[in-house]
């Protein structure tokens, strides 16, 4: 990756603008996608710590681990003496940070162009060529493409549900899951809504009896135990891709694993078109 000296001047997602005279060199991210981010673009060497959840790649989990966005270890993030914090915009603690005298990059990714815009950010910080930011986008959103010109004809006839947690709540087709999925031909039986990640009434997708269903595997046995669900056609004839954490953590994180999670999503289709 080619590294810029440039003064920089960013934006983030709350409208708050922050200069950097040089590149950061201690970077901390509090959410996996934007661990993911700048590992992607070749800077996980400056990675001083990370929040709990972030596990890949591997070398990151030898790295402190913070907390997470709702309850982060200010004092550890503190002696860490970070260049800069990245943090998720709807975690609310940028604001606290900043106040400590921490400069904070406070991004929200919900679609496929946030998790480009979300390059092209974290590179400008830390003073990556965006040249070299384009470049990865393009490869992601044509591994994406790819994925989905292999696909038979026929996996478009399938309606799918999918949910993300169980509470429950599933993936919109606003969502970058939903956008995935539309990209691979197959239907999404929730609507367009306001919410990418909508909370589900059970008995909605009772009603819309989906064809297949994508879950994570730690979900799946409460999702078998609501009342009525034993019904769904999907269910009684185990039309269900139970994904292992390791593959949900890919299908769940906007971030440069797009292209793999779209082949995650693809190899299901592929097991029960109609």
């Amino acid at each position: 990756m080619t590294i810029t000296h440039a003064q920089s001047l960013v934006t983030d997602d709350r409208g708050v603008t922050t200069r950097w005279a040089t590149a950061p060199q201690r970077v901390i991210t509090l959410l996996p996608s934007l661990t993911e981010t700048v590992c992607a673009l070749e800077q996980c060497t400056r990675l001083v710590g990370v929040d709990r959840y972030s596990n890949w790649p591997a070398q990151v989990t030898q790295l402190p681990t913070l907390g997470g966005g709702m309850d982060p270890n200010i004092e550890a993030i503190l002696s860490l003496k970070p260049d800069v914090v990245f943090t998720a915009k709807s975690s609310n603690l940028a604001e606290r940070l900043e106040a400590l005298g921490l400069k904070v990059v406070a991004l929200e990714t919900t679609s496929h162009a946030d998790v480009q815009r979300l390059l092209y950010k974290v590179s400008q910080v830390l003073g990556v060529d965006p040249e070299e930011a384009k470049t990865l986008w393009h490869r992601i959103d044509e591994g994406v493409s790819a994925t989905a010109q292999r696909l038979p004809a026929k996996t478009q006839n399938l309606r799918v549900y999918i949910e993300v947690n169980r509470a429950p709540f599933g993936a919109a087709p606003g969502s970058f899951m939903g956008e995935t999925l539309k990209r691979l031909g197959a239907q999404n039986i929730l609507q367009e809504q306001s919410d990418a990640f909508p909370r589900i009434n059970p008995e909605f997708v009772i009603r819309a009896q989906p064809d297949l269903i994508m879950i994570s595997e730690r979900d799946l046995t409460a999702m078998l135990e609501r009342p009525g669900w034993s019904n769904l056609a999907a269910i009684k004839g185990n039309r269900i891709c139970a994904f292992t954490t390791i593959n949900q953590d890919i299908l769940v994180r906007p971030g440069p694993r797009l292209a793999q999670a779209a082949q995650l999503m693809a190899d299901c289709l592929k097991r029960f078109a109609l």
